[in-house]
C-alpha cells in the first residue's frame, strides 16, 4: 500500500509517516513546502528513514499533478492557527489558500488516482457562540462542565460530540475546515473514492514547532523551562481554560485502521481526541511544569483574545465504537516525552518561531 502525507515535513505529518512506514507491505512519501520554521529539521530525518519528500506546495496543482499515484492520502497540510487571517503573520486569503484550495487539489489528485482520502479536521469546526455558553463551574484550579446543569445537544460529561453545533461563525480557520470536510464527502461520494474526517483535538507530542497558539501544551512547557513570559489570558487570568491531547501516534493507529476499512458509504465524520481523562487546565499544566522545571509564574491577562474558549474536551465515543480504537498514551506520558525534549532542546523555541516577536 502507497501513503501519501500532504503537510510531512509538519509535526503531525513526520510523525505519521514514521509510524505508518513501520506497518508492513507499506510505502510512504509526501509533500511539504518547508515554509514552516524547523520543518528542514524533520525532512532530513524522514529522508534519512527512506521517506520520500516532495518539495511542493498544495496549493499549485501543477506541483502535485506529476506526483506518482497512491493508495491513500492523509492531508495533514494546513495552517493550524485558529488566529490565522487575523494574527498579521498570513492574510484571510492566504488561510482559504492554505486550508481549502489545497484540500481541494489534493482531492483532484484523489480522483485521478481513485485514491482514498483522510482529512485530518478540527474541534474548531464547532459553533463558537455555542462553545461560549457550555455550562461550567470551577472545580479546583480547573474548568468542567456543571452536570448539574441541562446539557445542549451534542455534548456530554465525555465532551464534545459529533452531532453538537457546527453553526457559524466558527472562526475563518474553523470555516475552512468545515467546507473542507464537505467538500471531500462530496467528491468521494460524486466519484467513488473511500474518505474519512477526523475531527482532531490538540495534538502534542515532543518535536512539536509550538507557538502560544497552536501546540499548547508543548509550547508551554518549552517557554516554562527558558522562563518565557507566559499568559493566562481571559477568563478572570486563573489559567483555568481546558482541552484535552492526543498524541499523533495514536492517530496514526486510528488512520490504519480506517484505511484497512474503506467502504465508501455510510458514515464518515468522527471526532479523534485524548477525551475527558486526558484533559488539563493551563493552571494544572503550570504545576506540572513547576515540579519538572522548578517554580515559574505565569502573569494574569484578564483581556479577551479572539476565539478563545474556556473548555474544549472532544468526546470520540464513536470512533470508539466504530473501530474498537481509544488513545494509548495518557496525558502523564505525552508530558513527560515533551519534557524530556524540552531538556535535549533548550533553544527549541528559536527554532519555531515565525515572527520576531516570538524571539
Amino acid at each position: 500500500m502507497r501513503i501519501f502525507i500532504t503537510g510531512i515535513c509538519g509535526f503531525v505529518g513526520s510523525w505519521l509517516a514514521q509510524a505508518i512506514k513501520d506497518t508492513p507491505k507499506t510505502q510512504v512519501f509526501g509533500i511539504d513546502n518547508l515554509f514552516r520554521p524547523g520543518s528542514e529539521i524533520n525532512r532530513g530525518i524522514l529522508l534519512s528513514k527512506g521517506i520520500g519528500v516532495f518539495h511542493g506546495d498544495v496549493r499549485l496543482w501543477a506541483d502535485l499533478e506529476n506526483l506518482p499515484p497512491s493508495d491513500w492520502v492523509i492531508d495533514a497540510a494546513a495552517n493550524p492557527s485558529v488566529l490565522a487571517g487575523i494574527d498579521g503573520l498570513s492574510t484571510s486569503r492566504q488561510l482559504v489558500e492554505n486550508n481549502l484550495i489545497g484540500t481541494l487539489n489534493v482531492l483532484e489528485y484523489c480522483k485521478r488516482h481513485k485514491a482514498g482520502f483522510i482529512l485530518l479536521s478540527t474541534s474548531r469546526v464547532y459553533s463558537l457562540a455555542s462553545l461560549a455558553v457550555l455550562p461550567i463551574r470551577i472545580a479546583g484550579n480547573s474548568f468542567a462542565l456543571d452536570l448539574a446543569k441541562p446539557l445542549p445537544p451534542g455534548l456530554s460529561e465525555a465532551g464534545i460530540g459529533e452531532d453538537f453545533s457546527v453553526a457559524a461563525p466558527v472562526s475563518l480557520y474553523g470555516s475552512t475546515k468545515l467546507a473542507s470536510e464537505i467538500m471531500a464527502l462530496e467528491y468521494g461520494a460524486t466519484f467513488g473514492f473511500p474518505v474519512w474526517v477526523n475531527r482532531c483535538g490538540v495534538l502534542a507530542g515532543a518535536g512539536q514547532f509550538a507557538t502560544a497558539d497552536q501546540g499548547i501544551f508543548s509550547y508551554w512547557m518549552h517557554a516554562h523551562a527558558a522562563r518565557r513570559p507566559l499568559r493566562y489570558i481571559g477568563f478572570g487570568g486563573f489559567g483555568y481554560q481546558v482541552r484535552d491531547a492526543l498524541h499523533p501516534a495514536d492517530l496514526a493507529q486510528l488512520l490504519m485502521l480506517q484505511m484497512v476499512a474503506a467502504p465508501t458509504g455510510g458514515d464518515r465524520v468522527y471526532n479523534a481526541g485524548g477525551g475527558a481523562k486526558n484533559s488539563m487546565s493551563l493552571a494544572q499544566l503550570t504545576a506540572v511544569c513547576n515540579d519538572i522545571f522548578g517554580d515559574h509564574v505565569p502573569i494574569a491577562d484578564c483581556g479577551d483574545r479572539p476565539f478563545d474558549l474556556p473548555w474544549i474536551v472532544m468526546n470520540s465515543g464513536k470512533i470508539r465504537h466504530q473501530f474498537g480504537w481509544e488513545p494509548t498514551r495518557t496525558i502523564t506520558s505525552i508530558l513527560h516525552e515533551i519534557a524530556q525534549h524540552v531538556r535535549d532542546h533548550p533553544g527549541w523555541l528559536d527554532l519555531c518561531a515565525t515572527s520576531a516577536n516570538e524571539r
